[in-house]
């Protein structure tokens, strides 16, 4: 129980910080989203739907815009909406145009990923995305392991040792876990080059990766995703195991489960895209476009 509150606590320390790095779960709902005249950001999560057409054009210097009938999307903070590529733009397209009769804000996942890399709210930087970021590894959900009951720390080592087997080949570093309510003691070797990796990564698809691990509450799941070792489903089966362990033991009310797991695959899997979408070469973009 204390370790869980040693989390919670963490969680909560990065949920106050950059508005797109909220814990997953009800907060989200309140993350700013956008409209077509909004000048600033706000907590709106739904609003009646205003346009009938949905559709795209080229703007300045190769950039994409959205066109909701005769009307240029904008940001929550005024500017012009532009996306970095057509396979962005196409997914914030359909998201806008697959809306019913309200415009349910907080299911606008890619809408809302790219505000937050065009608007910069909190005027972050790379490096201090970076930072963000890495506190994730310091309380990482695949490093926190229970003493008993015997059946869960059996289930733990089964699902999670081999992702961490992974990630500490892949990047040739040395992660552990532990049974402390401190969580093991992250080598400084470790976080230069996870650091350095991230570096890697433009402004706009280090949104997306810095979301996809608050939603997941674990950057180890996060690289394994976005370097396709798991899939979107395994990431939050992996993310929610002690969750699903006392489900299956205590059971759940089954429809709030299922509309929180669904919930988080959603968000979980817009995040991916958008990595891949804002850093894939053209020739990849094209191909995902295809597909």
């Amino acid at each position: 129980m204390l370790r869980n509150l040693v989390r919670f606590h963490n969680c909560l320390g990065h949920a106050f910080s950059p508005p797109t790095v909220c814990p997953r779960g009800q907060m989200f709902k309140l993350l700013p989203l956008l409209s077509v005249n909004s000048k600033s950001y706000s907590i709106i999560t739904e609003r009646k739907k205003f346009y009938e057409d949905v559709s795209i054009s080229h703007g300045e210097g190769g950039m994409f815009e959205i066109n909701l009938d005769r009307r240029k999307l904008k940001t929550p903070g005024g500017k012009l909406f532009t996306a970095p590529n057509k396979a962005l733009a196409i997914a914030v397209a359909n998201e806008w145009d697959t809306q019913k009769d309200m415009l349910k804000f907080y299911s606008m996942h890619m809408t809302t990923l790219c505000n937050t890399a065009l608007d910069n709210p909190t005027f972050r930087s790379k490096d201090q995305m970076i930072t963000a970021a890495l506190k994730y590894l310091e309380t990482d959900t695949l490093c926190y392991r229970v003493e008993e009951p015997p059946s869960l720390v059996e289930l733990q080592n089964n699902e999670w040792d081999p992702v961490l087997n992974w990630i500490e080949d892949r990047y040739n570093v040395v992660i552990g876990s532990s049974t402390s309510i401190l969580g093991p003691e992250i080598p400084q070797a470790t976080m230069d080059t996870f650091r350095q990796h991230l570096g890697s990564y433009n402004f706009w698809s280090l949104t997306g990766l810095e979301y996809v691990i608050t939603q997941l509450r674990s950057v180890v799941l996060a690289f394994a995703l976005i370097d396709k070792h798991i899939t979107v489903e395994q990431a939050v089966l992996l993310s929610r195991l002690e969750e699903e362990f006392q489900i299956g033991h205590w059971g759940n009310v089954e429809w709030a489960h299922d509309v929180d797991l669904y919930d988080l695959r959603s968000r979980t899997a817009a995040g991916a895209l958008f990595v891949h979408f804002s850093s894939e070469s053209s020739t990849v973009k094209r191909k995902l476009m295809q597909d």
